[in-house]
């Protein structure tokens, strides 16, 4: 962690500039929470027209302060915000949060040249500046409330394990907010702003690095610094950090090149998903999938698996469970015969011993069978994460047993185990004994779902630098046979094929080939040659290799299109047309996607995407996702198909795309047919934008 976070995060002085005496100001709030949650350091007040603000001492500038302060909170509008972020940063001040509103996010031209002008002020002085228009960092660990939200009025802090960081100031909040009604204790509640000059991930890193928290929560709106991110990621894995990251916003930025296929496929959304795959984070949906397992990553479980054995008092909610379960890829554990017959033995003959397990209404008669079988299970290594569903218990049911038999079962197998209790006084026993509990066996199972995935993305994940994209201020487009050969240098296999200027010279390429062959027009200004009907194939004749020619350059000129030849190449067939392509993401950098190919790619997508760099590996993993999958695998007795080769064409194409020679914008490779295992692949198309 920098200096300069450091002191945001932890100062040992804060000076409030545009202080106020009055606690629901924002120039009073940060003071207010300074005093109520005992922070230790020493705190200034800069007000010109007092002397004391809520009790601190209160001077007229920065200037009469003893020595310059860690941080500084800007509250001062307009221009004496800029003054005053120039004065900090001239002086010495560490870090600066400027809460001043009406900058770089009002989108004016205006807005954003002060912006920059507070920008350029604080890196000349060496200090850092969260916002403006930030609502602040909140440090409950050490009382450092650089905030002014008010919902640590309304829901009182309690320092604890999770760290919440956002570019949103509500969005910083309303995950705490819903975390304290659940009892968890918060450490950080972070609003960074307009990201001006610290970024949402830079305090995501600095965050990873407190020891103290075992959760971090994030609140996207943007990524325009995905280096830091990866940072803050390596940061997280290498601590065991889950880091869960509530991302908004979807656009269609990073689709430079309009004709591409590839475009089409890797949106600017999509390569977000990438990137967190990549990295170990896991996307949440919205607000309660960022927040609904806090429990279970809190309670240090480490799932190896998604078996699930669901146990209740209902068959309704058994099959209920199931089906939650076969929706959400947590398959229901097979147990041991041994198991089975324990289960059988320790229940009534007509409950199920069978994985759903249906105790039924026996569990009011004898509420030792909790006991009884849980012990059993605890044996039985074929289940990763269990469930206990009791949709109505109460009178006459011993709760406070069955909570206490289940944390017991917890604390023995290690595994994570959870609750589906829609009765607060039911559920309130568990809670206690420190069992996540949900309303519902579908929250549950989905909770279950989400805990296990992630803990197995976290295994996985490559991590790696973000590649930082080239800039390229212009592109245009390579013609096919130029496109091949940049293919070809790459080391992809590519179909035998020459580019012809005449009709003589066609009728050559056809007897060096061989007939059959197909007969393309070639054209720099034409990405998707069968749409204008350039496309002649299973030619095999001089007469038909001329009249193609003649037919070819005609259909191009006649629209006004560049005529660069024609394309003569072999006839090639294979078991399957795959695609491969690339883009360079402005924020991400080069994405590279692949999968099912031919001419319907975008409107029946099948494809994978990774960042490169990457490996075989990572390529075969990706492409075992695919709805094609088992096609690729070979079925009904057909052989495998070469997926070796086609990933090492993939690598090779993530190779290219870092690449600095020739910056390739975007490129399609489609359709790479390939065949058999052990007879390869083979591109028969490529379509490249390079930068000028």
């Amino acid at each position: 962690m920098n200096e300069g976070l450091r002191a945001a995060l932890d100062p040992r002085s804060i000076a409030v500039i545009g202080a106020s005496e009055h606690p629901d100001k924002i120039g009073g709030r940060p003071l207010f929470y300074l005093a109520r949650h005992g922070y230790r350091g020493k705190v200034y007040a800069i007000n010109p027209k007092r002397t004391q603000t809520q009790g601190f001492p209160t001077v007229p500038s920065l200037d009469d302060l003893p020595s310059a302060p860690d941080a500084a909170i800007v509250v001062v509008p307009g221009e004496a915000a800029i003054a005053a972020v120039e004065h900090c940063a001239r002086i010495g001040v560490k870090a600066c949060v400027t809460m001043t509103s009406g900058f770089g996010e009002t989108g004016t031209a205006a807005g954003k040249a002060a912006e920059a002008r507070m920008v350029a002020a604080a890196r000349a002085g060496g200090m850092r500046m969260i916002g403006p228009n930030a609502q602040g960092l909140a440090n409950f660990g050490n009382g450092a409330i650089l905030s002014f939200s008010s919902m640590f009025i309304e829901t009182p802090p309690m320092d604890g394990p999770v760290g919440v960081v956002s570019q949103s100031g509500a969005m910083s909040v309303v995950p705490y907010g819903m975390l304290r009604a659940r009892g968890i204790g918060v450490r950080y509640a972070n609003a960074t702003g307009n990201d001006a000059d610290v970024s949402v991930a830079e305090v995501a890193a600095a965050v990873a690095e407190d020891p103290a928290v075992r959760l971090l929560l994030l609140y996207l709106e943007s990524i325009a610094d995905p280096a830091a991110l990866a940072e803050a990621a390596r940061i997280a894995r290498d601590r065991g950090l889950p880091i869960v990251a509530l991302k908004s916003g979807r656009t269609a930025a990073g689709q430079q090149a309009a004709q591409s296929h590839t475009g089409a496929l890797a949106n600017e959304d999509r390569v977000v998903d990438e990137f967190f795959r990549q990295h170990g984070i896991w996307r949440a949906a919205d607000l309660r999938e960022l927040v609904q397992c806090t429990e279970l990553y809190l309670k240090g479980w480490k799932p190896s698996g998604r078996r699930l054995v669901a146990i209740s008092n209902s068959g309704a909610v058994c099959v209920l469970a199931a089906d939650a379960a076969s929706r959400l890829g947590m398959p229901m554990a097979a147990l041991a015969a041994d198991t089975k017959a324990a289960m059988a033995a320790a229940l009534p003959s007509f409950a199920t011993s069978t994985n759903p397990i249906d105790l039924t209404a026996a569990l009011l008669t004898n509420s030792r069978l909790f006991g009884d079988i849980l012990p059993i299970l605890a044996r039985d290594p074929a289940a990763d994460a269990f469930l206990i569903g009791l949709p109505v218990a109460g009178a006459a049911y011993d709760v406070d047993a069955f909570a206490r038999d289940t944390a017991a079962f917890a604390a023995t197998t290690g595994k994570p185990t959870v609750a589906a209790i829609p009765q607060p006084s039911v559920a309130a026993p568990f809670r206690a004994a420190g069992i996540p509990v949900f309303e519902t066996e579908g929250e549950a199972v989905a909770a279950l779902a989400q805990f296990a995935a992630h803990h197995e993305r976290m295994r996985c994940a490559r991590g790696g630098d973000a590649a930082r994209p080239l800039p390229v201020a212009e592109f245009h487009s390579l013609n096919e046979a130029e496109s091949l050969a940049v293919v070809s240098a790459a080391g992809l296999p590519v179909v035998p094929h020459r580019q012809c200027h005449t009709a003589d010279e066609a009728v050559a390429a056809m007897a060096a080939i061989g007939a059959p062959v197909a007969v393309k027009g070639c054209s720099r200004e034409v990405a998707h040659k069968s749409e204008f009907g350039l496309v002649r194939l299973h030619l095999n004749n001089e007469a038909a290799v001329r009249a193609a020619f003649t037919d070819l350059r005609h259909g191009l000129e006649s629209r006004g299109l560049a005529f660069d030849g024609v394309i003569v190449a072999a006839m090639t067939s294979g078991r399957r047309e795959l695609m491969i392509g690339a883009h360079v993401d402005p924020m991400f950098g080069p994405v590279v996607v692949f999968g099912d190919g031919g001419k319907y790619v975008e409107v029946l997508p099948d494809a994978a995407m990774l960042l490169p760099p990457f490996a075989r590996a990572d390529v075969l993993d990706a492409l075992s996702t695919l709805r094609v999958a088992p096609l690729l695998g070979g079925v009904r007795g057909e052989p495998a198909m070469d997926l070796t080769a086609f990933a090492d064409a993939v690598v090779a194409v993530g190779q290219l795309m870092l690449g600095k020679d020739q910056p390739i914008v975007s490129l399609d490779i489609n359709p790479v047919v390939i065949g058999s295992d052990g007879a390869g692949c083979v591109a028969l198309d490529a379509v490249a934008f390079v930068g000028k």
